[in-house]
């Protein structure tokens, strides 16, 4: 069975000035994060601005993935939408484009019940074979995935391995990790939890700042596998001014702004989310240098 593991970075999308899709960047991006430890390459995340993205832009995106990781680390697809139908269509052409895994997160904009959940991720895991890791993100989408649902989901669907829980709750998480008793692979969403999450059973993170420092971040994973927890918490403790950061403005423009700082031309943040503040530019600087001592 496929298990989503380790450091697994959800790449940004990187853009031209006038917030076209950068294509050669992006492949240079790949290759910077793969060399750099990654064990998953996921496009079409938050960080890689799904939401800005038209369906034709999202499609290129992942022909270009598919092409330039050339199976050297799996590809995840972000192929949630608002809609159940619109939902497997992408998740469908996702699946064509040969994709390792998809990653839906849960319907957005829209209010819905746990059973209204249950039947989207059913219908979901229905239309395709590839494996599918659950998205939870109840900051963004304003609905969380109750661990009750994620369990009965994981019983139904063999083709659903993993979920990612970015909710910054550490106890739903750790719900999620008591309640499937090993069936479903736990990723952290939130940088902050990596090293606990792998500590209370789970299997790695989906780490935005692995785009900016993929080394440091996959030293946590590196490290806690080889019983150094230690050298694992140093590394833990090390990103924190980054993700102080993140609380000044929108958390993934952050993440793209501090990689162009650090020389890495990936552009500009669609707007309106540019993240082009002077304050954060000055916080992001100030980090850098704390790292670097």
């Amino acid at each position: 069975m496929f298990t989503p593991k380790g450091i697994i970075v959800p790449i940004i999308t990187p853009m031209n000035d006038d917030e076209s899709f950068n294509e050669a960047q992006f492949r240079i991006e790949i290759n910077r994060l793969i060399d750099g430890g990654v064990s998953g390459i996921f496009a079409l995340g938050t960080n890689g601005e799904v939401y800005a993205l038209t369906e034709d832009e999202k499609l290129k995106v992942l022909k270009v993935a598919v092409d330039e990781v050339k199976g050297r680390v799996p590809v995840y697809a972000g192929t949630g939408c608002i809609g159940t139908r619109e939902t497997v269509e992408m998740s469908k052409k996702a699946e064509g484009l040969g994709v390792n895994a998809l990653s839906v997160v849960s319907p957005y904009f829209v209010a819905v019940s746990q059973d209204d959940i249950y039947r989207h991720f059913s219908a979901v895991a229905k239309s395709v074979t590839l494996p599918i890791l659950l998205y939870n993100m109840p900051a963004r989408t304003g609905n969380n995935i109750n661990y009750q649902t994620v369990k009965k989901l994981a019983e139904e669907n063999p083709n659903i391995v993993g979920a990612k829980d970015s909710s910054g709750n550490f106890d739903n998480t750790l719900r999620y990790i008591e309640n499937t008793g090993g069936r479903l692979a736990v990723l952290a969403g939130n940088d902050s939890l990596i090293l606990w999450t792998l500590l209370a059973g789970g299997t790695g993170a989906i780490a935005g700042w692995a785009n900016v420092f993929p080394k440091l971040i996959c030293s946590i994973y590196d490290n806690w596998a080889k019983g150094d927890i230690e050298a694992a918490n140093t590394a833990q403790r090390a990103i924190r001014p980054f993700r102080d950061v993140m609380a000044l403005g929108n958390p993934n423009s952050v993440v793209k702004r501090c990689l162009n700082l650090l020389g890495h031309p990936v552009g500009p943040a669609r707007e309106p989310a540019s993240g082009t503040d002077p304050k954060i530019d000055a916080a992001l600087k100030a980090a850098c240098d704390v790292y670097k001592e």
